[in-house]
Order: structure tokens, then sequence, then C-alpha cells
């Protein structure tokens, strides 16, 4: 098939120049350090920590490239290889599309507001009998069954539905999500063309949705089209940093993975669109042999179903430029740190289909992108033992100053190459900050945007706080990442749970009860190296506070008080909240509006045609 944009020739200029640079930074930077550390003789261990390094460096220069290409991208409106939405504006849409939501013991009020919200807004397009709706229920929780049932009936009563809305739950649950989207499929993907996923906590604008299916229809080539769900609507303080930060880099990152990805970017499994004919056809999952968790059913199956998709001769193209797409994520660190446990072993599990046949090269490297968000994290841990363990032995080692079996007049004197060392601190602050900075500046650039984050002011005073927030929260990631790979690779399998999505307080007993290795961890680990090697406490500083100060900081930061008074001081304002689009406002207003649980509205209605006969309670 034809590329939508972008000859072959530009495909491979993007690849190298990322990769290049990529690897070059990298490279550079771990030429620096070898040479830090070659004035006094290469141990193997020093050795082990250059490679470490390298490995982590290219992790993080790859980030910061990527944020460069999305910035100039940005900055100057036009990537002419990327998908234009305006490009169909006003086409008349021909195909017909499924909006299909998997839900499972969800929040069921949450749930009702959200497809309201995003039913509402798609039913003022031109377009929008073009759309069915499907809720998709593995839920297994009897009263929340129930609720679900009387949700469905008030949509159907409310907007007179009957036939587009459908809502059907399964009594063999086997596959969890996968498998209940792949029921969907054999029973009703032969009589829509296209298909939308949302997550449970997706929201959309009706133009956006249009869109979707627009651009899909002129585009044959197009198997996964992805936007670029935000995250919005939160109370907490954590929440609302969260937001924050990915409120004012995701965009221009978006940009940048858009650039250099082109037709071979990845699928994120929610607020996407796909081709039912090509899914079906190609993108059907295998069992993985053995038991879980490295066998069994692929837990991240969006990576794997993007990349078999891609090896059908489809695209899968990432859209950041469309705007009215939203998710939420968790409310304080420990929900967030619960929903990586799953990710964590499904990411590891992509090990075993690196040499799966006929994939192509880029979808490997996102199996193996998605492996490093996880695995990076004990191998961070283990550069710091490592630095830590080496900064002791320097310490307490007696210097040799005439080398053994050679006669010398001249003492041989310890080198400290201060110069090497600065400046690798200095570029490896800049990797580390620079995504931010251009994500700042472009917003200050545009008035209006500017205006949405509370201005200048407050958005740098905001973007200071988040940076101080994520230096304490990166070393409590650090070791529940790491955590989550030793059990994997132990052999501890996760259980598939409902994944947590309110605005929760976490109190001190639990916070200690889950993090209390942690601040045992930073305590032991600041004391010997205080003890052994004073020099080296101070370069450890941020990690040992992060630990040290973890369960304080996620007991406060879950608070929704917290959040609402940063709220107040116009701290980590976005523009979904000084501006929020009729969408969200709807959202929050139903929120509001519906109590702990959904009536029953009458006696059920009779199915859709053709619908599945289990929308019964379990």
């Amino acid at each position: 098939m034809e590329p939508v944009n972008g000859a072959p020739g530009l495909v491979r200029l993007r690849r190298t120049l990322f990769f290049g640079l990529t690897f070059l930074t990298a490279g550079g930077a771990t030429a620096l350090m070898g040479d830090a550390l070659r004035a006094n003789g290469l141990t193997a261990s020093e050795l082990l920590g250059l490679v470490l390094f390298y490995c982590l460096f290219a992790w993080i220069a790859g980030a910061c490239w990527t944020a460069l290409a999305g910035f100039m991208i940005r900055l100057t409106g036009k990537d002419p290889a990327a998908l234009d939405p305006t490009t169909v504006s006003g086409r008349r849409l021909l195909c017909r599309t499924a909006i299909v939501m998997p839900v499972y013991n969800e929040d069921t009020p949450r749930v009702a507001a959200g497809l309201e919200s995003t039913w509402s807004s798609l039913l003022r397009e031109e377009d929008q009998a073009a759309f069915d709706l499907f809720v998709l229920s593995d839920t297994t929780d009897p009263v929340i069954a129930e609720a679900e049932e009387a949700m469905f009936r008030r949509l159907v009563l409310r907007y007179a539905a009957e036939g587009r809305l459908h809502y059907r739950r399964r009594t063999d649950r086997s596959g969890h999500k996968t498998g209940n989207i792949a029921e969907f499929v054999r029973r009703w993907g032969t009589r829509y063309d296209f298909m939308i996923v949302l997550d449970a906590d997706s929201i959309m604008t009706g133009n956006a949705l249009v869109t979707l299916a627009r651009l899909m229809e002129a585009h044959p080539q197009l198997g996964i089209l992805q936007s670029l769900p935000l995250p919005a609507g939160h109370e907490t303080l954590f929440g609302r940093i969260l937001q924050f930060g990915s409120r004012l880099q995701s965009p221009m990152l978006g940009s940048g993975l858009a650039f250099w990805q082109l037709g071979d970017s990845n699928y994120w499994g929610h607020n996407a669109i796909l081709r039912l004919r090509a899914f079906t056809a190609h993108c059907e999952l295998p069992r993985l042999r053995g038991t879980p968790p490295w066998g069994g059913e692929i837990l991240s199956h969006d990576f794997v179903e993007a990349a078999f998709m891609r090896r059908a001769g489809y695209e899968v193209r990432q859209l950041p430029e469309l705007e009215g797409s939203w998710e939420e994520v968790p409310g304080n660190i420990l929900d967030y740190a619960a929903r990586d446990r799953r990710w964590a072993q499904g990411n590891l599990q992509h090990l075993r289909l690196l040499n799966h046949p006929g994939l192509r090269f880029i979808s490997r490297v996102h199996f193996v992108t998605g492996i490093m968000s996880y695995a990076s994290s004990p191998m961070w841990l283990a550069l710091l033992l490592l630095s830590s363990l080496l900064s002791i032995v320097e310490t307490t080692r007696l210097p040799q100053y005439f080398l053994p079996g050679l006669r010398s007049l001249f003492p041989r004197w310890p080198e400290i190459r201060t110069g090497e060392t600065t400046l690798l601190i200095a570029i490896t602050l800049a990797v580390l900050l620079l995504p931010k900075l251009l994500g700042a500046l472009l917003v200050i650039a545009d008035g209006r945007t500017r205006r949405a984050f509370g201005g200048a002011t407050r958005l740098c005073t905001s973007l200071l706080l988040e940076q101080s927030f994520s230096v304490l929260l990166a070393p409590t990631m650090m070791l529940f990442h790491a955590t989550f790979v030793m059990q994997t690779l132990l052999g501890r399998s996760v259980s598939w749970n409902a994944q947590p999505r309110g605005e929760r307080g976490v109190t001190f007993p639990e916070a200690f009860r889950r993090q209390k290795w942690q601040l045992i961890t930073g305590l032991v680990w600041g004391v010997v190296i205080a003890e052994f090697a004073p020099h080296f406490f101070w370069w450890l500083t941020p990690v040992l506070a992060g630990l040290v100060c973890g369960i304080p900081l996620t007991v406060w930061t879950s608070r929704s008080r917290a959040g609402q008074r940063a709220r107040r001081w116009g701290l980590f304002l976005v523009p979904e909240e000084t501006e929020p689009p009729p969408e969200l406002r709807a959202l929050q207003h139903i929120q509001l509006d519906s109590k702990p649980s959904l009536p029953s509205i009458g006696s059920p209605c009779p199915a859709p045609a053709g619908a599945d006969s289990s929308r019964r309670p379990g």
C-alpha cells in the first residue's frame, strides 16, 4: 500500500536522524564519563556502570530529541508528512462506525456521565447517524451489573436511541478486555467498517469522533489512527500535578513521535479508531506458551495489535493535532503504581514477541521501548547502588602513589577531572529538563494558551513545583517498578482487577504498609553512605529524600483539599478547567447531579435487534 504521506526516502531520513542523534548523544555522554573514570584506571565494575549508563542515557536522549522534533513542528505549525484533519472537513460519511466501551466493575455513575457527555456531543454532528454505541460489560459484581442495566435504560429513554445504543454483558469472561472486544468483533464486526475503542474513563467530542472516521474513510491505507488523550477533570493534588505536566508536554511529544514514526506509530488501546476488516483478519492475539506471567494471555495487547496491523501492510498513525480526546489518571501514587503493575507484566511479555515472524523493525523497537519503560527502573537502581559501592571503595581504599614492581622517583597522584564531570552533569540536566522547558516555551509564546494556563508567572511557578515533585516521586516509582520487574522475573503473576480511577485519599497506615520498605531502604542507604562515603551523600540526596519523604508525599498529594487549594492559588491550571469545552462541562454537571447509584427506570427495554441475549445480570 502507498503511504498516506511521506515517501520511503523521507521515512529513512527521519529515522536515521532520530536514531543517529539519540545514540550519538548517549555515546558522547558515556565517553565523558569513561574519560573521567579512566584517569585512575577502569575496573570491571566501572565498565559495567558505563554499559548501564549508555543504555539509560540513550533512553532519556531519545525522549529529548523527540521533544525537540515536536517543538519545531508545533512552532512552525505544520508537518507536511502528517495527516491533516482539515482536509476531510465537511466530508459526508458513507461508512459505519461502532463506538465500543469495555467496562469491568467500574464506577457506574462515572461511566454513565462520560457516555452521556460523549454521545450528546456526537448527536450535534451532521454525520452522527453513522455511529452506534456499545457498552461491553465484563462486570462480575451483581450490584454494579444492576446499575449498568439501569444506566443503559436511562440512556435509551433519554435519547430515544433504541437500535443505536447497545449493552451486552458476557457470561464467559475469558480473555479479559481483549476477549471482550474479540467477542464483539465476532458478533457485530461485519456490520461496521470502523471501531472506536474507549476506556471507561474516556471522553471524546463528537467532532473528534467524526474526524477520525472521515480520515479512515479517506485513507484506505490506514489500519489504526490514534488520537492524543489528555488527562482532565482531576481534584487531588497528585492528579492535578500529573494533569498539568501531561497537558504541558504531551501535544509536543505527540508531534515528535508522529514525526519520526509516521506510518509505524503505536496504538495505546483506547481513544483510537481501527479498520474492522483488517483488525479481524490480521490482529488476533496469540496465546503465549506456558503459564503467567510469561505465558498465557498477552496483557499489553495494544502494542501487539499495532505490530500485526503493520505486518499486514496497513499504516498505524497518531493524530496529536486532533483536539477533544480525554482520559483520567489515578488520583494518588498508590493507585498509579497499581495500574503500572499490570502494564509492567504485559510489557515484559513482549520479550517473547521480539522474534515473532514478519514484524517490522519499528514494531520491534516499540516492544523494546515498552520493556524499557519498566526495565529502566532496576537498571537505574543498579547504577545508583554500583556508584554507591564504588564511592565507598574509593573512600576506604588507601591510594597507591607508587605502582608495585615499578621503580619511580615521582609518585602517581590520583586524578580528578573536574571539567569532564561538570560538563557531563550539565549535559544530563539539559537532556532531562529541556523537554519541559520547550513545552513551557510553546505555551508562553501563544497568548491564548498562556492565559488558559493561568499566565506566565503561574505557569512557571507550577512548572517549578511540578519538577520538584517529579524529582521526589522518581525514586518511589523506581523502587515500585523495580519490584514489579523482579516479581515478574520470579514468576509472580498479577491478578486482573478493576482499575482504580476515583479521587480517594490515602491514609498513613495504608501508605506505610505499601511503602515501608522504601522508607527503610532510604534510611539505611543514607546512613551507610554518610558514614563511609560522605562526599557522595550530597549527590545522592534527591534519591534519598524521595524515599524518606515518600509516605507523607503519598498521603498529602492524595487529598482533594490540597488540589482545590492549589487551584484557588492558580497553580497547575490547564485549559480544560479555565476554558472547559462543552463536553467536560456536561460531564461535571452530570456527575454533580448523579446519585451514588442510578435508579431503575421502569422495566428493562427489549434488546436491540441482533443484540446479545446475555444482557441480564449475572
